[in-house]
C-alpha cells in the first residue's frame, strides 16, 4: 500500500527540473589549492565512517554479531556507498554542475536502498537478500533517468525524490514491527539525523551567515548525513545484542 501511494502521488505531481541555483552554494572560498574548500573536505568524514563500518562488517566480531551472516549484507553496500559518496560529492563540489552531480548522486543510492533492505532483520532475511540489487537498480536508474530528462531538456526530478522518500518512510515503517536485536532505535536516529541534513542543505546561506561565514549550511549537512551512517555503524555494532524474546528462545 505504502509503495503504490507514493508511486501514484510521484507520477501525478507535476515535473521539477534541476534548479540552476542549486549549485550556487553559500561558501565558495578556496584553500591549499582546492576550490570550494569547505564543501569539498567536510565529505572526509563520509569515508571514514564508510571504510570503518565495512572493516567492522568483514572483521571476525563484526560477523559475529549477526543471527544470521547473510544479513550484514545490507549493511556492507551501505558502508560501501557511504565510502564512495566521499568521492563522487567532493568530485561535485570541486566544480558544481549537473554533469557532475550524477556522480554525487549515484553513491548515494547505494546508501538509501539497503535501508529498505533492513527488513532482514524484523520481516524476512530471503527478501532482504534479493531486495538490495533490486533496489540499488531502481535507484541507480532513478539517477540516469534524471541525468536523461535534463539532457533532453526536459528535467525530471520526481523519480530521484521519490526513491528517497521511499527509503526513508519505509524504514520507519519497518521500526514498527518486532526487532530481533537491541539498539533498534539507532534506526530512528538515523532517520533523525538524515532530516536535519535536508534542513542544513536548505537553509546553506542562513547558516553560513548565522555562523559568521565559519561554516555553510551545506558543509554541516555532510556532517550531519555523515553521523546518520556512524549511528547506523553503532546500531550494526550491537547487532549481537538480541532482544528478550530471544534470549528466552
Amino acid at each position: 500500500m505504502v509503495t503504490a501511494i507514493i508511486v501514484l502521488a510521484a507520477a501525478f505531481s507535476p515535473r521539477v527540473a534541476q534548479p540552476q541555483s542549486y549549485h550556487n552554494f553559500a561558501d565558495t572560498r578556496g584553500w591549499l589549492g582546492i576550490p570550494n574548500f569547505g564543501n569539498v573536505v567536510s565529505n572526509f568524514p563520509f569515508a571514514t565512517v564508510g571504510a570503518w563500518g565495512l572493516w567492522f562488517i568483514c572483521s571476525r566480531r563484526g560477523q559475529a554479531k549477526f543471527l544470521d551472516e547473510r544479513e550484514r549484507w545490507p549493511y556492507l553496500l551501505g558502508f560501501f556507498g557511504l565510502f564512495l559518496t566521499a568521492f563522487g560529492s567532493s568530485y561535485y563540489h570541486l566544480v558544481p554542475e549537473n554533469a557532475r552531480l550524477v556522480w554525487d548522486r549515484l553513491p548515494m543510492t547505494l546508501v538509501f536502498m539497503p535501508l529498505v533492505a533492513m527488513i532482514a532483520e524484523r520481516i524476512s532475511v530471503k527478501a532482504g537478500l534479493w531486495l538490495p540489487p533490486v533496489l540499488t537498480s531502481i535507484g541507480a536508474g532513478s539517477v540516469w533517468q534524471w541525468n536523461a530528462s535534463e539532457l533532453r531538456g526536459k528535467g525530471d526530478l520526481r523519480m530521484y525524490a521519490t526513491v528517497q522518500v521511499y527509503a526513508l518512510v519505509v524504514l520507519l515503517i519497518a521500526l514498527l514491527l518486532p526487532a530481533k536485536y537491541t539498539r533498534s532505535g539507532d534506526l530512528l536516529w538515523v532517520v533523525g539525523f538524515y532530516a536535519l541534513a535536508k534542513i542544513l542543505e536548505t537553509a546553506d546561506r542562513q547558516v553560513f551567515a548565522l555562523t559568521g561565514r565559519t561554516l555553510s549550511g551545506h558543509a554541516l549537512k555532510h556532517l550531519a548525513a555523515a553521523t546518520a551512517g556512524l549511528l547506523d555503524f553503532a546500531h550494526a555494532s550491537e547487532e549481537g545484542s538480541a532482544t528478550s524474546s530471544r534470549n528466552t528462545s
